[in-house]
C-alpha cells in the first residue's frame, strides 16, 4: 500500500503557506499564482490553520466581507486534521471522505513536511489499481504458455 510518505517523494514537499496576519487576499493571490486550492496559515513557521477556495465562497464572498480587508484569522479552519507520513493513501481518502476536506498538512513530531491534496490520493490510488491489473495480466498471459 501506498504510504503519504511516497506520495510526497513523488510530489514534492513544497508547501504554500501565508502568515496569520495577513489577509484573505494576500492568501488568494497566492492561491491563484500556484494554482492551488488551499493555503496553509503559519504562525512562528507552525502550521495554526487551513484556508481553502471553500472557505472563501461560504466565509468571505457569501457573507458580504472584503478580501482587502478581511484577516485570514477571521475566516481560516483552525481545527487542522493533519496526518503522519506513514499513513496509507486509502486511510487519508477515508479519513477526507469523512471530514468532508480537500487537503491533508502531513505532521510528524510537530515538523512540517508536506500537504497532499485529495488529487494527489486519487492519482496515486489510480496508479496502484493500475499497477495490480497490469501485474494480473502478464500473471495470466504467463500462465497460458
Amino acid at each position: 500500500m501506498t504510504t503519504v510518505r511516497h506520495i510526497l517523494d513523488t510530489k514534492g514537499h513544497e508547501v504554500h503557506s501565508v502568515h496569520l496576519e495577513d489577509t484573505v487576499e494576500d492568501a488568494i493571490r497566492m492561491m491563484a499564482e500556484k494554482e492551488i486550492g488551499a493555503v496553509l496559515v503559519m504562525e512562528n513557521q507552525r502550521p495554526v490553520g487551513i484556508f481553502s477556495e471553500r472557505h472563501y465562497a461560504r466565509d468571505v464572498f457569501l457573507k458580504g466581507r472584503t478580501s482587502p480587508t478581511t484577516p485570514l484569522r477571521d475566516v481560516m479552519e483552525r481545527n487542522l486534521i493533519y496526518v503522519a507520513p506513514d499513513q496509507t493513501a486509502e486511510a487519508c481518502m477515508a479519513l477526507m471522505t469523512d471530514k468532508q476536506i480537500r487537503h491533508l498538512p502531513v505532521l510528524q513530531k510537530g515538523r512540517l513536511l508536506g500537504i497532499i491534496s485529495m488529487g494527489d490520493l486519487l492519482k496515486s490510488i489510480i496508479a496502484d489499481r493500475e499497477f495490480n491489473i497490469e501485474q494480473l495480466v502478464h500473471y495470466m498471459q504467463g500462465s497460458k504458455m
